[in-house]
């Protein structure tokens, strides 16, 4: 039997709390509570949600826990209960005292309110996002010359000048996607946060949204999926200017490149295994709370199983997906396998592929640069060995300060 968490100090039935402002939604058979200032939003049975109410009230945790058993004719330990609200920063005092809590991080944009963002979520822009999609279609069909192809990338003789192209183009439409999930997550009240991640070996920027679960399910949908919206709408104008552009020009092979790059991100967007928006979009849909960590647990009870069964040795282990509801089980486990294989791939793509590929690339940049070569070779060499010596530097500095967050926060 686990051990139970010491009690914090000062905390007695006797005690009376005082929470954050918490927001609640009621969620199917439990309710989602949660902090925007902490990022911290949890699933409570629906006694915790009245246990939350009578705390709220004044009442000691002894009222509340009597109040509950005369009420819901259950037996529900509260003071258990706000234990974990300690843990997650949701008591503010216990007997006017101050309980310390991590500070809450900064949002982005502070000064950008709901009501200069409602736009963002008026109906009228899945409507207006159709009708561009459908032009660009029909764009196709009358020109398929204009389909995009790798070539369109290779628009200039000059590898430096692709490159340069590919990297401003490339995180300019990072910012907008990611601008795209913080507008409508905003217009909904959340304080969202942008700000550079790690996915395995891809460097990516990353908006938190949390707080979008207390939203109805249309809003979080919208916000969701409003990255991948943007850059389908971004290649889609690109598409439409291509029509009334010479193709013997600059401006059109830019043009191309650009409709290229805009379209480029959404396949990663399908690998779910890393927590991409589609990954949100399945965790909202199968109504799982937590997906990914918990198909994770999932998949390292299944790991220590085989290897315990490989090396003869007995123990008993308790499977993580239990506990879960039967419609969640079932997605946790089939979400297992996605993740396993889907990070093995990945993986070995980087080992056999990209890092090889990245590595010739500057080692050929290296070589080529010297007194001895052109202006325009070491100009060339300069802005390879910037772009990908800088991007992988970037990965690392990202992934070192992410992990030490983590290591900070849960000591």
């Amino acid at each position: 039997m686990a051990e139970e968490p010491p009690m914090p100090v000062g905390l007695l039935p006797t005690s009376r709390i005082h929470l954050h402002d918490l927001a609640i939604r009621e969620d199917g058979g439990e309710w989602i509570v949660g902090r925007f200032e902490a990022r911290q939003f949890v699933a409570v049975p629906r006694e915790g949600a009245v246990a939350i109410d009578l705390l709220h009230e004044g009442l000691s945790v002894q009222q509340a826990t009597e109040r509950l058993a005369h009420s819901e004719g259950c037996e529900f330990d509260v003071l258990s209960f706000v234990r974990e609200l300690i843990v997650l920063g949701f008591v503010a005092e216990i007997d006017d005292h101050p309980v310390p809590c991590e500070p809450p991080r900064r949002a982005s944009f502070p000064r950008v309110r709901p009501e200069h963002v409602r736009f963002a979520q008026n109906p009228i822009l899945p409507v207006l996002f159709g009708c561009l999609m459908l032009a660009a279609v029909v764009a196709f069909v009358v020109r398929p010359e204009l389909r995009p192809s790798f070539r369109d990338l290779l628009w200039s003789p000059h590898g430096s000048l692709v490159l340069a192209l590919s990297f401003v183009t490339g995180w300019s439409l990072v910012f907008v996607h990611e601008m795209a999930h913080f507008v409508t997550a905003r217009a909904t009240d959340v304080h969202a946060r942008i700000q550079l991640g790690t996915r395995l070996q891809f460097l990516v920027a990353e908006t938190d949204i949390s707080g979008i679960e207390l939203a109805p399910r249309r809003y979080r949908l919208t916000a969701y999926l409003a990255g991948i919206a943007t850059n389908l709408s971004v290649a889609a104008v690109a598409v439409l200017f291509l029509t009334v552009t010479d193709e013997t020009t600059v401006a059109h092979r830019i043009l191309a490149a650009v409709m290229v790059l805009a379209l480029l991100p959404l396949p990663f967007q399908l690998m779910v295994f890393m927590r991409t928006d589609v990954y949100f979009v399945l965790q909202d849909l199968t109504a799982c709370h937590n997906l990914f960590g918990d198909g994770t647990a999932y998949a390292r009870y299944i790991g220590n199983q085989l290897r315990d069964r490989l090396s003869g040795r007995r123990r008993t282990l308790n499977d993580p997906s239990l506990h879960l509801p039967p419609h969640e089980r079932r997605a946790v486990r089939i979400y297992s396998v996605v993740l396993v294989v889907g990070t093995v791939l990945c993986l070995a793509m980087l080992a056999t592929f990209a890092l090889p590929a990245d590595l010739s690339l500057i080692a050929r940049a290296i070589a080529r640069l010297g007194p001895g070569q052109p202006p325009a070779a070491n100009l060339d060499s300069i802005v390879v060995i910037l772009i990908l010596g800088g991007t992988h530097t970037l990965w690392a500095v990202t992934w070192w300060r992410k992990r030490h967050q983590k290591q900070r926060y849960s000591t």
